[in-house]
């Protein structure tokens, strides 16, 4: 229990240093501030992140998935299979561009989409898989990458979480048709807000920037129908500073997490598993909590431990999918998707705590134990 003067430890904390005020100071006062030199240079560096892959600088990581499954022809009639254990932009992207979603289950260890769940979920009407890199742990790319070849299949990853992970060294955004990241502000890195997506596809880039800039490369000369989803040059140059910090952060984020699985033993709480040839980079600390959670989660409140539940409602239950998929006689078997969201509870691991901050957090989950 924390002294009655002890701070609470927040479960995320954003980093807007100096140098990001600075950086975007500078943007402001050069009234360059849309889709300039900035939104260029940040692309460029992130392409660093995905061996080398185009790189398109969105709006936001909605606008990314949105996007990327325009560019790569995805729509009416098609079925993409998605994780229900994830943010629901994962899904509504692709309710957006008028394809069907099939919710495939999850690995009960890196709550990633299951490769044994993706096959059984393919149809005729398949034309992509989604896999979703949550929390920071890469999907199991090798397996997915191997099923989508089998049957021709786009793969698009949502690496909205995974910014630096990676699978037996290959980064994720650097596997499928493409890759999309998030930059808001709780993520590993941000600018301010914004998205990124990656590919490997000369034509899909092309594709991509001409849909962000209202299908028009030329002022004026539109080629085809496209939408306003530019980043401004004030997120991009937050962003390139945020980018510049990612290693130490990922770093710390990754000694954080550790210190934490060595030390935590109540009974009753399982520690975030790591696959083979996983770089896990702890976007969030997922345990998962037995007995009552919503009581386990108090204690660590009143200890003042900033702690939260990602997600504790599956896509599939929430009602834009619910109800459609009920009147559609549509019932998803899911069991280990259930599971996951009644038991998981993310803590803080962001590199901003202190050795302190790692013992209190330990010792209020080893407290749980005898609540268990």
């Amino acid at each position: 229990m924390p002294s009655s003067n002890a701070q609470p430890i927040p479960a995320a904390r954003p980093v807007i240093g100096e140098e990001e005020i600075e950086a975007a100071v500078r943007v402001l006062r050069s009234g360059r501030v849309v889709q300039g030199p900035e939104v260029a240079a940040f692309e460029e560096g992130f392409s660093e992140l995905v061996d080398g892959r185009h790189c398109v600088a969105v709006n936001s990581g909605t606008s990314a998935l949105h996007l990327l499954l325009m560019a790569l022809g995805i729509g009416p009639g098609d079925e993409v299979i998605v994780p229900s254990f994830s943010f629901a932009a994962s899904a509504n992207a692709v309710r957006l561009v008028g394809a069907d979603v099939v919710f495939a289950d999850i690995d009960p260890d890196t709550y990633c989409l299951a490769p044994a769940a993706v096959e059984a979920a393919i149809t005729p009407r398949t034309a992509a898989i989604m896999p979703v890199h949550l929390y920071g742990h890469p999907a199991a790319m090798d397996r997915i990458m191997a099923i989508a070849d089998k049957h021709k299949l786009a793969v698009v990853e949502d690496a909205c979480q995974a910014h630096a992970a990676a699978l037996n060294g290959t980064p994720v955004g650097a596997f499928g048709s493409g890759g999309t990241f998030s930059f808001y502000p709780t993520k590993n890195m941000h600018s301010l807000e914004g998205g990124m997506i990656s590919t490997a596809d000369a034509e899909v880039a092309r594709t991509l920037r001409l849909l962000r800039n209202q299908g028009m490369e030329q002022r004026y000369a539109n080629e085809i129908v496209g939408a306003n989803m530019r980043m401004t040059d004030v997120s991009a140059a937050v962003g390139r500073v945020q980018l510049a910090k990612l290693p130490g952060w990922t770093e710390q984020r990754i000694a954080n997490a550790a210190y934490l699985s060595e030390h935590i033993n109540a009974p009753g709480v399982v520690t975030p598993v790591v696959a083979e040839g996983a770089r896990h980079i702890y976007h969030q600390y997922t345990i998962r909590v037995g007995g009552d959670r919503d009581a386990a989660m108090a204690k660590l409140t009143e200890a003042g431990i900033g702690n939260a539940v990602y997600y504790p409602t599956p896509i599939h239950r929430l009602k834009p999918y619910w109800e459609p998929d009920q009147k559609a006689g549509r019932n998803w078997d899911l069991p280990e998707t259930e599971r996951a969201a009644a038991e998981v509870v993310s803590l803080p691991v962001h590199p901003s705590l202190t050795e302190g901050d790692l013992e209190r957090i330990v010792t209020a989950v080893n407290a749980l134990g005898e609540n268990l």
